[in-house]
Order: structure tokens, then C-alpha cells, then sequence
């Protein structure tokens, strides 16, 4: 190992020596010569072509050495440098990730722009290693993408150390499973705040959407009650979110990493667009990072009673003697950005995935109200106390995040130290993990029928669930969602209140026509529904009552 070591070392100068003036003189010879310089020169390539092919081979060698002579996991092939960009679809990867799964296995490596990158496309491998060996698999690549859009206060892109962890132990504060209970009455007030605009204009149901999503985030983590249309805080971070999931893919950030001057292409520039989207979204995190903040903090010192928080909570528990090297400010402002940034897309997303499956599959939705009628009644409307005498719709709740999960693939992860599995060798560090939650939630081994929404496949039978649904939604790991529990919470409640009084059903054209809706997707970072028409129908006369402030 140690000859090998030097072997690389003493070629890879000699290379340099060649690769410089010397072949420059090489090539800049004239190539009419005499018939004893044309051997010389091809003599002199023949030598230059044997050596660079040796260096390549003991690079190789030496790398296979430091692997213990271990194996990296399966993969294709790919152009060298290029890797499997040609052949990976780059708006939908995941669905390139799942092809190669069924050849290559469960664990997949490849070669991205000169970046190493495992694909885990196989449950039960994710759990193995990003669970149970979560303190190696629970690293980040350094993505130059986050600073250059100024999203590298947010929780999730950062690398795992003690920093972190200070964010970590703040989440744990605000949003762990019984503080969240506290916040219930909340949900269940924006999701009637929901019904009642859809009852006013029920052709903008996406905006109410939008609306219940960021309003519940807003009171949860400031205390702030957002207007229920075109709210200023809200408009913001809207535009920052649809900023960050369209323009900071893994893919993207690959490509970045790999070739650094296109992050400095000037935005007047052809192809400067980038860096000029870049700036925007900078400009615009200070802003969704300290206006919400600063409301919170005049809120405090003017009105008479707080509204109870997750930053109020957080300002309440400082204690300046052990903040150390920290700017306490700054990491609440931090954390609570990143609540809003990772809850309020995700719920709008996933509610909207269930008005496209209620459309596509009538008679779920048919199902799922029969049991409200039956548990709940037409006399009031469901609320968290009902939750456990509703089986059925906890299996359309599980089968809405599995149909179409909002995040097909993780955000990528990257490893602490060396490791080995099943014989593969996965280094340190320099390596992307992808999981494809995609792939995972397809998996026809343990979803019947993967492509169809069928809340009954999480029964053992008739009102009984199943004890093992796929129960990761929100991620796996040291790298869990940390507001897991809001978000659950926020979508039951909004699917459970919109099937105890609408119908929804198929619009209709000017000639009476049903406008048949698709199961077409806009893709990027998160996956949405393609704008669709639909109708929300009252199922009885007294809604109005029961809506009313």
C-alpha cells in the first residue's frame, strides 16, 4: 500500500512535468519531417499514451487499496468526468434512479460531473444505514449553492456538528410531539378559515390552500395571524420557497459544484440568469429571515398578553451566560425560517395531492365520508378528538403521502466516515447518499398495485390498520423532519374538514362537459400537482351555520 502511495505520487509529478511545456513542444512540432522525426514523435506519443494509462491504472489500484480491496456498490457506466449525467432525466431523476434499481439493486453507485454519487433506492437499506448507523450517514455536502442564494441559515443544509445541533435542541423546544399538541386549536381554526373561503370563491381553492398552509405555519412559529389574502409576510416567503424548490436541486447544485465559474457568470451575461435568480433570493432571505422576527420582538414589548410562540418560547428560554460563540438572535431567526420554509410548501403540496386523488378515485372519497357521517355526524364538524375513531381516513392520510410523496428524493447526505456494506465500500465525505423516496413508496414488493390510491392496503382488515405502513414521510434518521408532528396534524386536519362538507368533484365546460383532470406533475426539489379545474360541492345545506365565525 505504502509503494502504491508512492508510485501515484512520483507519476502523478512526473504527468505534471509531461503534461506542461514539454508536450506543448511535442504537438507545436511540424509534422512534415523527416521519416526519423516521424518515428521519434510517435515514439515519444507511444511512450506518452503508456504512461498516462499506467498512472490511470494505479490511480486506480491505489484506490482499490485504500478500499481494503472492496468493491463501490453497482452501477452503469458513464463517460469519464461526465459520469451518467447523459442518460440521468434531469427535471424527474428519480424515475432514472428507479430504473436503474431494478438492474443494479437496491444500492446504486454513479459518477455525476466528476462527483461520486450512491442512489439508495431500497427501503429496508435506508433504515440500516441512515437509522442505525445514523451517526455516519448524517453529514451534508457542502452545496456552494446555499450561500450563494443565502438559504445557509436553514437547518436542513447544514453539516452535521455541534452547530446543528443547537438548531436540533431549538426544534426539539418548539416542535416536539407534545408542545405540539398545543398548537391543535390553531390548525383546526385555519382549516375552517379554509372552508370558508372556498365557500366565497371556491374556483381559487389553491390560493386558500396556500393561504391554510402558510397562516398555520405563521401563528405556530411568530404568532402571527396572516390575513387571509395577499398577506405581505406570507407573499415573501411564498416567493422565496418557490425560489429555493425550482432553483436548488441536487442536480443543479452538482452541476455548481462541478463547474464553479457558472455561479459568476455576471446577470447581464448570456446564461447569467442563475446568479441573477441568485441575488433575488438572497435579497429576499433577509428579508423572510428578520421581518417575521422583528414582529415577534415589537409584539413582546407592546401588547398586554403574548402570543404563545415558537420563537416567543425560544426568546423566553435564552440565557445570554451559555450562549458562547453563538448569535442567538441569528439562530432563532435561523430555525424559524426553516420551519416555514420546510412546512408551508410541504402542506399545501400534499393537500393538493389529495384533491387530485379524491377526483381520480370517487369512490375513496365516498368511503372516507361515510365513516365521518357515521362517526361524526352532520351536527358539528370533526375535530382531533375524533382522529382516533377514524381508521379510514388515517389510511387516505398514509396513502396521500405514499401516491405522490412531495419529495421524491432527499436532499442529499453525505458521510462522516468510511464504511462498509454488504461488501460495497462507501467512503468518507466525498460522496452524495440520495435516497429516492420515490422508489421506496413504488415498490411493487410491498405495494400491491403501487400506481393506484388505496387507502385499504394499510388495513389488516375491515378498521383495523396495519401495524407497519410505510411509515417514513418525513424522512429517516439523526436527519428526521423536526416538525413532523405540526405537519401531520396540519394536513389530517385539512383533509378530515374538507371531506365532512365538500364533495369534490369533476368542473364542467361552457357546453356542460367534464374537464377530465390528468396525474401530471410539476417537478424540481418538491413536486407539485399541474394546475387542475375542479368543483368543491356543498354536501349539505347547513354548512354555512357550522362555518360561521
Amino acid at each position: 500500500m505504502v509503494w502504491s502511495a508512492f508510485q501515484v505520487s512520483v507519476l502523478d509529478r512526473f504527468w505534471d512535468w509531461l503534461g506542461t511545456d514539454h508536450i506543448i513542444a511535442l504537438f507545436s512540432r511540424p509534422w512534415c519531417l523527416e521519416t526519423s522525426d516521424t518515428w521519434r514523435i510517435a515514439e515519444n506519443l507511444y511512450i506518452y499514451a503508456c504512461i498516462s494509462l499506467h498512472t490511470l491504472a494505479l490511480r486506480y489500484c491505489h484506490g482499490h487499496v485504500r478500499r481494503g480491496g472492496l468493491p463501490l456498490p453497482p452501477g452503469p457506466y458513464g463517460i469519464p468526468w461526465v459520469g451518467n449525467v447523459i442518460g440521468l432525466d434531469v427535471s424527474q431523476p428519480w424515475l432514472t434512479y428507479t430504473k436503474w434499481g431494478k438492474f443494479y439493486g437496491g444500492l446504486i453507485y454513479s459518477k455525476m460531473l466528476g462527483q461520486d454519487v450512491i442512489v439508495i433506492n431500497d427501503e429496508q437499506i435506508t433504515i440500516e444505514l441512515l437509522e442505525r448507523r445514523s451517526t455516519v450517514y448524517s453529514g451534508r455536502p457542502v452545496l456552494v449553492t446555499n450561500e450563494l442564494f443565502g438559504i445557509d441559515f436553514n437547518t436542513g443544509l447544514m453539516q452535521y456538528g455541534l452547530h446543528w445541533r443547537l438548531h436540533r435542541k431549538m426544534f426539539h423546544a418548539g416542535l416536539r410531539a407534545e408542545v405540539a399538541e398545543g398548537y391543535r386549536p390553531i390548525q383546526i381554526d385555519k382549516a375552517r378559515q379554509f372552508l370558508r373561503g372556498l365557500l366565497k370563491s371556491p374556483e381559487h381553492f389553491e390560493e386558500h390552500m396556500k393561504t391554510m398552509s402558510a397562516s398555520i405555519i405563521m401563528a405556530i412559529t411568530y404568532g402571527y395571524d396572516a390575513k387571509p389574502e395577499d398577506d405581505p409576510l406570507v407573499k415573501k416567503a411564498e416567493d422565496m420557497v418557490k425560489m429555493f424548490l425550482t432553483e436548488i436541486t441536487p442536480e443543479r447544485a452538482a452541476l455548481i459544484g462541478a463547474i464553479p465559474f457558472l455561479a459568476y457568470i455576471p446577470s447581464w451575461f448570456p446564461g447569467g440568469r442563475y446568479r441573477q435568480r441568485a441575488m433575488e433570493c438572497k435579497e429576499l432571505a433577509k428579508k423572510v429571515l428578520t421581518e417575521p422576527y422583528e414582529f415577534v420582538k415589537q409584539h413582546r414589548v407592546s401588547a398586554s398578553t403574548v402570543q404563545k410562540s415558537m420563537v416567543s418560547d425560544l426568546l423566553d428560554a435564552r440565557n445570554p451566560s451559555k450562549e458562547g460563540q453563538y448569535d442567538m438572535e441569528k439562530e432563532i431567526m435561523g430555525v424559524a425560517t426553516t420551519v416555514f420554509l420546510g412546512g408551508a410548501e410541504t402542506t399545501y403540496t400534499t393537500l393538493y395531492i389529495f384533491i387530485l386523488a379524491m377526483l381520480l378515485y370517487p369512490e375513496v372519497q365516498h368511503k372516507a365520508q361515510e365513516e365521518i357521517d357515521r362517526v361524526v355526524g352532520c351536527e358539528r364538524l370533526p375535530d382531533f378528538k375524533d382522529r382516533p375513531n377514524l381508521p379510514y381516513i388515517e389510511g387516505v392520510l398514509r396513502e396521500t403521502f405514499r401516491w405522490h410523496h412531495t419529495s421524491p428524493m432527499s436532499l442529499p447526505r453525505a458521510t462522516t466516515e468510511s464504511d462498509v456494506y454488504k461488501g460495497y465500500y462507501i467512503p468518507k465525505g466525498e460522496i452524495r447518499i440520495l435516497t429516492s423516496i420515490r422508489a421506496m413508496t413504488r415498490d411493487p414488493t410491498r405495494f400491491a398495485s403501487p400506481e393506484r390510491f388505496m387507502p385499504e392496503r394499510y388495513f389488516d382488515s375491515p378498521g383495523h390498520p396495519a401495524e407497519k405502513p410505510f411509515s417514513h414521510p418525513f424522512g429517516f434518521g439523526r436527519r428526521v423532519c423536526p416538525g413532523r408532528y405540526v405537519a401531520d396534524a396540519s394536513i389530517w386536519a385539512g383533509i378530515v374538514s374538507l371531506l365532512a362538507t365538500y364533495r369534490i368533484v369533476h368542473a364542467k365546460d361552457e357546453s356542460g362537459k367534464v374537464v377530465e383532470v390528468k396525474e401530471e406533475f410539476d417537478t424540481g426539489l418538491s413536486v407539485c400537482p399541474k394546475s387542475f379545474r375542479c368543483r368543491f360541492e356543498k354536501r349539505w345545506d347547513g354548512v354555512e351555520g357550522l362555518l360561521s365565525d
